[in-house]
């Protein structure tokens, strides 16, 4: 496998990445990746060099010799995004108590994330999240209150929670022919005179126009 040279300083001709540019890539390695163009560990290495890039030209090296990505071969929405090994946080808390809390957008998933909603709720959409390959721990303590989960397709779904005057639902994602190297949620937990509901939904229109400009491997318009 080749890289682009990282030992030498920046061409002043190619200018540093954005933001943008480098969710663009990203976007593409993970694509790459559902598509079965790199394995986990090709993908890791990329991720990791897609954050480090001191240029555009070095960025967008990292996809160059891929094969082109087939829109009709992955359903909108179905590659979530990753995030290299070491960006990822050990563990996460969100808490609402007596009020709602809400995390969504992009950001990066913890490895294990705690989630607890007494008398209150929260909100967690892990649509424009990025995960960490393999399994993702997520659990959820309701007391008297509401917990919803949006998960993206592609990730499947474990549910190992319980109820006790409540219930505990988690709906799709569950589908045993999903590839196996695709990312794992699995929530755990209790739902006490309260709910924990953990649903599939399909893309924003945020998200489809970001995966329609990875297929075309341009910037987001």
């Amino acid at each position: 496998m080749t890289y682009p040279d990282r030992s030498s300083s920046p061409s002043p001709l190619s200018p540093a990445p954005t933001s943008v540019d480098r969710e663009r890539v990203v976007q593409q390695l993970s694509l790459h990746f559902a598509a079965d163009h790199l394995s986990l560990d090709e993908l890791e290495d990329r991720l990791k060099l897609a954050y480090e890039s001191a240029s555009l030209a070095q960025l967008d090296a990292l996809a160059s010799d891929l094969p082109a990505i087939r829109g009709e071969d992955l359903a909108p929405g179905y590659a979530p995004m990753y995030a290299p090994s070491g960006t990822v946080p050990e563990r996460g808390v969100v808490i609402a108590v007596l009020g709602g809390t809400s995390r969504k957008g992009s950001w990066i998933v913890p490895r294990h994330l705690k989630v607890f909603a007494v008398l209150g709720g929260c909100e967690i959409d892990l649509r424009e999240a990025r995960f960490a390959p393999g399994v993702t721990e997520m659990d959820c303590t309701a007391i008297m209150g509401g917990i919803e989960v949006t998960v993206p397709p592609g990730v499947r779904v474990e549910s190992i929670g319980g109820a006790f005057m409540g219930g505990f639902e988690a709906s799709g994602g569950d589908d045993l022919m999903l590839d196996p190297t695709q990312p794992v949620l699995r929530v755990s937990g209790l739902a006490l005179m309260g709910g924990v509901q953990v649903k599939v939904r399909g893309p924003s229109k945020k998200m489809l126009a970001r995966y329609e400009a990875a297929v075309r491997g341009l910037p987001p318009g």
